[in-house]
């Protein structure tokens, strides 16, 4: 049995997220499953390095397969390309260790949110970026984002409401960079709770903006609530840059 490992691009614009759904055949998940089900005659089961939401796009998305098909790489390469969606590429695969595994192997990822600071949104780049027009302290922003920094409870950045699961996590570094009118701000960790990165942008902006000092982020931490936090960014400024492991 071969376990084959693929680097893909999506944008998630048209898409409920990466994991199938039994209401909707619009993931990613579903999309590539479907082609590569066909291609084989196998019924193939793709997992992937995590969940991404509705809206979310990713830049290097990392997911895995077993198959026993013969196809060499390159006419898998081909195949996908010719019958996935536009908005879905297979960038690269390679042949894995038996024992790989794109979600359980994973040490890190890397997210970056984009943020259109210009006066007027950009018609050619709208659904890839939030618009935000508003003057932001970038420096309050950088030292809020400090306190985010490494193993913490972020249970009130997050909207999940399962109990038994657990909201540690470790954020290895936060950086925000403008220019040229593009505000980019990248969190990198070992894993992220829903909507986690969202929130943590929504929280920053909510500082940049002077509605919260950076130091509120920190009491936003240990009050361990929901709403202490800022709201949640649009799910389209936001791509999966990288996954290490």
């Amino acid at each position: 049995m071969r376990n084959i490992r693929m680097t893909i691009e999506y944008d998630g614009s048209r898409y409920k997220g990466w994991q199938k759904q039994k209401e909707t055949d619009l993931t990613i998940q579903g999309k590539i499953e479907a082609v590569l089900s066909k291609m084989t005659g196998e019924e193939i089961l793709v997992v992937g390095c995590g969940r991404t939401d509705s809206g979310v796009h990713a830049e290097n998305y990392i997911a895995n397969f077993h198959t026993k098909s013969a196809f060499s790489i390159k006419a898998m390469l081909y195949y996908l390309y010719e019958f996935l969606p536009e908005d879905i590429v297979v960038k690269s695969m390679e042949e894995a260790a038996e024992r790989f595994h794109a979600r359980y192997n994973v040490k890190s990822k890397t997210y970056v949110y984009r943020i259109n600071t210009n006066p007027f949104r950009d018609v050619f780049n709208r659904k890839y970026r939030y618009h935000l027009a508003d003057r932001l302290d970038l420096t309050s922003m950088r030292a809020a984002a400090e306190f985010l920094i490494g193993n913490h409870d972020f249970q009130s950045f997050t909207n999940s409401r399962n109990s038994n699961k657990s909201t540690i996590r470790t954020i290895n570094f936060i950086t925000i960079i403008e220019k040229e009118g593009l505000l980019e701000i990248e969190v990198n960790g070992d894993g992220f709770l829903w909507n986690m990165v969202r929130i943590i942008v929504g929280t920053l902006i909510e500082v940049g903006k002077g509605n919260l000092k950076p130091v509120d982020v920190e009491k936003i931490l240990s009050e361990k609530k929901r709403w202490e936090a800022g709201p949640l960014a649009q799910a389209k400024g936001l791509f999966l840059r990288e996954v290490q492991y």
